[in-house]
């Protein structure tokens, strides 16, 4: 395919994929700008949407924004270029994530695992740019119909062409995660600062943060820890008013991590996460995120402790069939651009 001519429609299209990337609360922490002399998109962090408590090292930050590089190559190859990334490509802008080329001709790629050289990842395995819009975390109840075998190992060959792992963890480990998952719940719940930092994103109006009908009720049994953004309610009970439904008795959940632990891992992980979920979508498979014992330093050491091989746990993701469930806003492609170009 020839590459399009980069117009405002097809840089707004770029940037609305890039938004579409999940990020914790919805926070949608990053900005974009566009260098017309060498066709790049700059992937910017955006301080103002960090979270303090939750994420006091910007790693969650990091994910989302290698979530929104994916989805940049994505939407780049879908319209003809060769997306040629880097990842922190300047050490005196910390704030610059990443960088996106739009290349007319494949680059050479010197330097795949160097942070600053050129990446060239080219066009993915197959086009997920329609993907893209269906995506979106389902907080809701799953069937207990099990995931096939070919496409568990897609997603995993899909995590470890970014330099990730991905694997299903097993019955008792399973039980491990989510005990680790409930104990950060339970602190969370018990720290007021995090408390209201959660709440803070729990909004009815605008393009960021969460809207109370995509929530997600609890699990009736206290079996699988949802995340609960709104805490104990006036009785003190978790979750407050919020509904209880039966979630799936055997909960698959998948463990995405890297060997290594630095920004640049970050990045990766994000774009494993993304490549996995819109994979995942085109299966009609739904995902949500337990990121909770990610959050507290101990807890997420403790998640590596009875890996199968060594790493660190960027993500657990909770796989199944099931209802689609409510979207979350995006903010407009205007308003994440630098300068409106």
């Amino acid at each position: 395919m020839q590459p399009a001519a980069l117009d405002a429609a097809i840089l707004e299209k770029l940037i609305s994929a890039a938004v579409a990337a999940p990020s914790m609360h919805n926070t949608q922490p990053w900005r974009y700008r566009l260098n017309p002399d060498t066709v790049t998109l700059e992937v910017r962090a955006a301080p103002e949407r960090a979270l303090r408590y939750a994420d006091p090292m910007g790693r969650a930050l990091s994910v989302s924004a290698g979530a929104a590089v994916f989805n940049l190559r994505v939407a780049v190859a879908h319209f003809g270029w060769d997306p040629v990334v880097r990842l922190l490509p300047y050490r005196s802008q910390p704030d610059l994530l990443a960088t996106v080329r739009l290349a007319a001709t494949p680059h050479d790629g010197a330097g795949h695992d160097a942070p600053h050289h050129g990446d060239r990842h080219g066009d993915p395995h197959r086009d997920l740019y329609d993907v893209i819009w269906r995506r979106h975390s389902s907080r809701t109840p799953f069937s207990g119909r099990r995931l096939p075998p070919r496409v568990l190992y897609e997603l995993a060959e899909a995590a470890r062409a970014h330099g990730a792992t991905l694997w299903l963890a097993g019955p008792e480990e399973t039980s491990r995660l989510l005990r680790l998952t409930a104990e950060a719940e339970r602190r969370t719940s018990g720290d007021p600062r995090r408390l209201a930092e959660s709440r803070d994103w729990v909004r009815d109006t605008g393009p960021y943060g969460i809207p109370a009908a995509a929530l997600g009720p609890r699990d009736v049994t206290g079996r699988l820890p949802m995340r609960d953004y709104l805490g104990p309610g006036p009785d003190g009970r978790r979750g407050g008013d919020s509904p209880a439904a039966a979630f799936e008795s055997h909960p698959a959940i998948a463990v995405l991590a890297t060997d290594q632990d630095r920004r640049t891992d970050w990045l990766r992980a994000g774009q494993a996460l993304e490549h996995v979920l819109l994979l995942a979508t085109s299966y009609t498979v739904r995902a949500s995120l337990l990121h909770q014992a990610l959050e507290w330093s101990d807890l997420r050491w403790s998640l590596s402790d009875a890996h199968r091989t060594p790493g660190h746990v960027q993500m657990l993701i909770r796989l199944g069939y099931g209802p689609v469930g409510p979207g979350t806003p995006r903010s407009e492609a205007a308003e994440s651009l630098d300068g409106g170009r």
